[in-house]
């Protein structure tokens, strides 16, 4: 049956995201296909929903994102994990925050320095700016 095919390629995909620390499962309604539904636990609001289906000019299976664009081929699941975990990765405000004050995050500064972050106002002395 063409929808438990389906079924398989996104619970390989769900499989494949798990390993990754991201929460996937697969959905099925009554009224439309299944899809899973990756959400970033770090960061709930970082969710997606993947569909499977075949290209519209070939029989060849597909993961899709949620606006329709083709993301990646069934038989690579792993590619396809790679691709929605950089998609829903967190967004670090502190580290860019430290590198636009010219600090290398990884622990020195931008000509060799150690790193230092920033002072806030509450840190700085009086008089200070």
């Amino acid at each position: 049956m063409v929808s438990d095919r389906r079924v398989g390629y996104l619970e390989e995909l769900e499989h494949e995201l798990d390993t990754r620390g991201l929460v996937a499962r697969v959905v099925r309604t009554r009224s439309g296909p299944a899809f899973l539904r990756v959400v970033n636990p770090e960061a709930a609001s970082l969710a997606e929903d993947v569909t499977c289906a075949p290209a519209p000019e070939s029989h060849d299976h597909y993961f899709w994102w949620s606006w329709g664009e083709r993301m990646h081929r069934v038989d690579d699941p792993e590619g396809a994990a790679v691709k929605l975990a950089h998609v829903l990765q967190a967004y670090r405000r502190e580290t860019r925050t430290l590198e636009h004050h010219g600090v290398d995050t990884r622990g020195r500064g931008v000509q060799g320095r150690e790193a230092h972050a920033p002072m806030t106002a509450r840190q700085r002395p009086p008089g200070h700016r």
